[in-house]
């Protein structure tokens, strides 16, 4: 898009990274060297998935005021697939039933 029209209605571009990792969690110079290259870009948004997890210094090093910054470790993930219904197939739906109380009290 033209950069007038971002700077006019205030869009900013959002970067993204993401690490397929078993069991290596991310740390902190993994997360150092995406935010260097938000700032080569001149980006203050970006985030970060991992199918692994995040260290803590690798969370510690993104309180940063003056960036948007997100971490979205695997756990998360597969939250937000479930809640987006993305990558998921439905195996059973379970019928869940409740009991009337009102249709008791007219008796």
């Amino acid at each position: 898009g033209s950069p007038h029209i971002e700077r006019r209605i205030k869009l900013d571009r959002i970067y993204l990274q993401a690490k397929r990792w078993a069991d290596a969690p991310v740390g902190g110079p993994d997360i150092d060297g995406f935010l260097g290259a938000l700032a080569k870009h001149g980006a203050n948004r970006g985030v970060f998935v991992t199918t692994s997890r995040f260290t803590q210094d690798a969370r510690r090093a993104v309180e940063l005021p003056h960036l948007r910054l997100v971490l979205i470790d695997g756990e998360e993930l597969a939250r937000l697939a479930v809640e987006h219904n993305v990558g998921v197939s439905v195996k059973r739906k379970i019928e869940l039933k409740r009991l009337d109380t009102d249709f008791f009290d007219d008796l």
